[in-house]
């Protein structure tokens, strides 16, 4: 576990709400008169965590510039899950696994964004790289509301290998890429999948694309060629939410039997 600050009411408010016992101090602006502030910080004392008065000063210090809103968090982070950790959260998951690979998302607020998603849509476990991905820092911590701490996230020493673990394991990747020919909502989600995004600079990787199942496209009848990463994501993981939902069995895959792997 690493120490970690948190700035921000809503990050502080999910890390009291989820994981108390790991929050070992709560600062406050000492001149707040936030009700919001004041909630928190009543919540803090009843889960018996430590709170203390602050300059505003000291806080901007503590969190480097980043927004706080007159409150800010020691925070004992969890340690991030590797490769290793994948077939026990595949086998928990079985048939309804649904892993988010991220190829090198560096900007933290689309980090964050796509974590929201995911929690929201009720992914297994973001996957991505180890060093080329944003850190979970207060930034993404912030732009995630709090899902940052709650949804288990793979930092792979090797993407392509964790992505060959999935696919040994029958789950099969579908990955984005505007150039596809095939439409995302073609595509079948139901049973245990995976949904892997590039950055919206480069996109997927060689390596990364190569290790994909499937090929789609986000169809856009508008006048713009692309969408923003954490905007894409949301939108391919309820469209597997929405096909999950219709109550049918699960059905072969679109296009099952034709695809190698290799």
């Amino acid at each position: 576990m690493s120490k970690d600050v948190l700035a921000g009411i809503h990050a502080v408010e999910s890390a009291l709400k989820y994981d108390s016992d790991n929050v070992s101090e709560v600062m406050y602006a000492e001149d707040t008169r936030n009700p919001r502030v004041k909630q928190l910080l009543e919540e803090a004392k009843e889960r018996g965590v430590r709170i203390h008065a602050r300059p505003m000063q000291a806080l901007d210090k503590m969190t480097q510039g980043e927004r706080h809103q007159g409150v800010v968090a020691f925070y004992e982070a969890p340690t991030a899950l590797a490769e290793s950790d994948l077939p026990r959260l595949i086998e928990a998951a079985g048939a309804s696994a649904l892993f988010l690979i991220l190829d090198e998302i560096t900007d933290p607020h689309n980090f964050g964004a796509c974590l929201r998603s995911a929690l929201a849509a009720g992914v297994t476990a973001v996957v991505v790289p180890k060093d080329r991905a944003a850190p979970t820092n207060a930034t993404v911590r912030r732009a995630s509301a709090g899902a940052a701490d709650r949804i288990p996230i793979v930092r792979a020493t090797n993407l392509a290998r964790a992505m060959d673990i999935l696919r040994e394991a029958g789950v099969w990747i579908t990955g984005l890429e505007g150039e596809a020919e095939q439409s995302f909502y073609a595509q079948d989600f139901r049973g245990a999948v995976a949904i892997a995004m590039g950055s919206e600079d480069e996109g997927l990787r060689r390596l990364t694309r190569e290790r994909c199942d499937y090929h789609v496209r986000i169809p856009m009848p508008g006048q713009i060629e692309s969408l923003n990463v954490s905007v894409a994501t949301g939108v391919a993981l309820f469209e597997v939410v929405r096909q999950r939902g219709l109550g049918s069995s699960l059905l072969p895959r679109a296009g099952e039997g034709t695809v190698t792997r290799g």
